[in-house]
Formats: structure tokens, C-alpha cells, sequence
């Protein structure tokens, strides 16, 4: 049975609070992250994060003077321990409220290393693209959504309130609880 670590939940979550809140306000350059649909047939790789606990799309913050696939790369071979190309552009997120970003996705592939966790990580694992976990964040969905839609890069705008700081904590406390997928 896993015991369910208090102190450990109440750190992330004021790392996350700091990172949501506070850190957008003293930044110069709007925060932008780069993030990956890997397929492999009818299966997606998705990633649970060392901090918030949740399925989520693997990726990463695009860092200053980096091209956003190239930080894709990066990103998802420092998370998932595998090699990728870019197969397209899937869209640009540009979300507002908790921690203002854009999220660029892209579809790819994976074309070497082998698949593991890391720091940052701790679980990556192949799901059917038609039965995602209920613990994924509900703000991937509408990303893979768009992926297997169509061909052409979309643009959508999203406010991430209340109600989605109370969905992230519900899935990350069911995962940590062992309640979740």
C-alpha cells in the first residue's frame, strides 16, 4: 500500500504555486514550451512529471535562443530517454490565468534511445490513443485531440483558472493516493 507523502505533495504544490503565480511577473520574455504527440501506430507517449503528478504530453520550456524543435528534442530525450523526429506542427496553445504560456505541439515519432524516466519523470508509458487515462491533465486533451483531426496547425486560446488548478490537484492527489491510472 503507498503511503501518501504530506510534505512531499505540499512542497510541489508551492514550487508550482511560486512557478504559476509569482515567476510570470518577474520573467521579461513570455514563457514558451515545447510539446510532443510521439506516436507509434495507434499508441501515444505520455509522461508523469517528478512535481504534479499526471499524465501529461512529454516537453519542456524552449530556452533562450533555441529553436522550438529543437528544444523539442531535447526536452523529450532529457524526460523520456528516446530520440525523435518532428513529423508536424499540431498548434499553438495560448493559454491565459494560472501560468500564462503558449504551448507549441508537434507530432513525432521516436527513432532511437531507449524509453525510460528520469529526474524530471517519474513514469512514461504507451497508451491507446482511444482510451487515455482519466489522470490525464484535461488541458492535453484538446492537443491530441487536434492531432489525429487533421493536418493543419491550429490556434486556440484557453484561460486556465480555478476549475483547472482544482482538476490538476484532483488528478495529482488521486495519483499519489495510488487511485489513479
Amino acid at each position: 500500500m503507498k503511503l501518501f507523502n504530506v510534505t512531499g505533495a505540499a512542497w510541489s504544490y508551492t514550487r508550482i504555486a511560486w512557478w504559476g503565480i509569482v515567476a510570470p511577473r518577474t520573467e521579461r520574455a513570455p514563457l514558451v514550451l515545447a510539446q510532443a504527440v510521439i506516436r507509434d501506430g495507434s499508441r501515444v507517449l505520455l509522461a508523469v512529471r517528478s512535481d504534479l503528478w499526471g499524465w501529461e504530453l512529454p516537453g519542456g520550456t524552449v530556452e533562450p535562443g533555441e529553436s522550438v524543435e529543437n528544444a523539442l528534442r531535447r526536452e523529450v530525450l532529457e524526460e523520456t530517454g528516446l530520440e525523435i523526429d518532428v513529423d508536424r506542427h499540431v498548434g499553438d496553445y495560448h493559454r491565459t490565468g494560472f501560468r500564462p504560456h503558449t504551448a507549441k505541439v508537434y507530432a513525432a515519432h521516436a527513432v532511437g534511445g531507449c524509453l525510460r524516466t528520469s529526474d524530471e519523470t517519474r513514469d512514461v508509458d504507451w497508451f491507446d490513443a482511444d482510451r487515455f487515462p482519466e489522470t490525464l491533465f484535461p488541458w492535453y486533451r484538446e492537443p491530441l485531440a487536434d492531432c489525429f483531426a487533421g493536418e493543419e496547425p491550429v490556434t486556440r486560446r484557453e484561460r486556465q483558472g480555478v476549475a483547472s488548478i482544482l482538476a490538476g490537484m484532483r488528478i495529482d492527489l488521486a495519483m499519489r493516493l495510488g487511485k489513479g491510472d
